[in-house]
């Protein structure tokens, strides 16, 4: 897979169908191939139920003839209605079946558990994976949003059954966020070769360089969360690590930012998104850009936790 994951939570969300195509066109015309989504995205925002980004990227790819070129993953467990949640084999199944259709294909790449479901067993939970891998629906597993005691009893469950395990983990993870990875995931990621795709690499924004002061809250829809959270010394700091190192490359702050995901051992692709065509640019430009340990080194210091 690239080096860099297209997020699909945007994709009947902020961007429409016609936007949705532009973009994802002009990922894959860069050279990419790696898109995420989940059966849940994009049911918060007005007048959607969830599978408005499944259902486009199906449309997407059914009209370019590309799903062969195309590493997709999408993720199960997030409430769908009422009794639609979870991880049970049942809804498994039943959720399982759904995203093929709004996909339009007939295999999974990478399907993830979205959040974890304590009420069922991880035995039943990889028992509904290896049918599903067992009949071609499903090409690997990965987790998403599990704590390390959880992730290393997954894997203990599947050492001792030998029950297909979880490939990969998708957590919060960047230049600010670092403590809920570095702590503890990433250790045992790196020792069971697990494959690492970070979410929230820009931490909403706040990573472009956008958000600088209070005033900047109105930048956007979510800029007063954005501003509440980051805006502090750290952030600060965070910042203008950011603005020495893109200035030496002549990049941009998110450009560096990406980067650095890129350049950390055991990570093996961030995701991140875009919502308007002009904005791919940066994407595809921050994996293209090779950060050396002056710069990692100073990036490290200013996020330390």
């Amino acid at each position: 897979m690239s080096p860099l994951c297209f997020g699909g939570n945007v994709f009947g969300w902020t961007a429409d169908e016609a936007t949705s195509f532009r973009l994802l066109d002009a990922f894959v015309d860069a050279g990419f191939n790696f898109v995420d989504t989940a059966d849940v995205y994009s049911a918060w925002a007005p007048g959607n139920k969830g599978g408005e980004s499944e259902t486009i990227i199906g449309n997407w790819m059914k009209s370019r003839g590309n799903r062969d070129r195309i590493v997709l993953a999408t993720k199960v467990g997030s409430e769908m209605g009422p009794g639609k949640k979870g991880l049970s084999p049942a809804w498994i199944r039943s959720a399982v079946e759904d995203s093929l259709k709004r996909l339009q294909t007939d295999r999974i790449d990478l399907y993830q558990s979205h959040w974890d479901d304590p009420s069922t067993p991880f035995e039943d939970t990889l028992g509904a994976y290896k049918e599903l891998i067992d009949q071609g629906k499903l090409r690997a597993i990965g987790a998403s949003n599990l704590t390390a005691p959880r992730l290393r009893e997954a894997l203990e469950v599947s050492a001792r059954t030998g029950l297909p395990r979880y490939e990969t983990l998708q957590p919060e993870y960047n230049l600010y966020s670092r403590q809920g990875y570095e702590a503890e995931l990433e250790g045992i990621c790196r020792e069971n070769g697990l494959g690492v795709i970070n979410y929230y690499s820009l931490a909403a924004g706040f990573l472009t360089g956008k958000y600088r002061s209070a005033e900047d809250a109105g930048k956007s829809a979510r800029g007063n969360g954005v501003v509440s959270k980051y805006l502090n010394d750290r952030g600060r700091a965070i910042l203008a690590a950011l603005d020495e190192v893109a200035g030496r490359h002549g990049a941009t702050p998110s450009q560096v930012a990406i980067a650095w995901l890129i350049a950390r051992p055991g990570l093996t692709a961030p995701i991140a998104s875009a919502s308007k065509p002009e904005q791919m640019g940066d994407l595809i430009a921050a994996a293209h850009l090779r950060l050396d340990a002056d710069d990692i080194g100073r990036l490290d210091r200013a996020s330390a936790w």
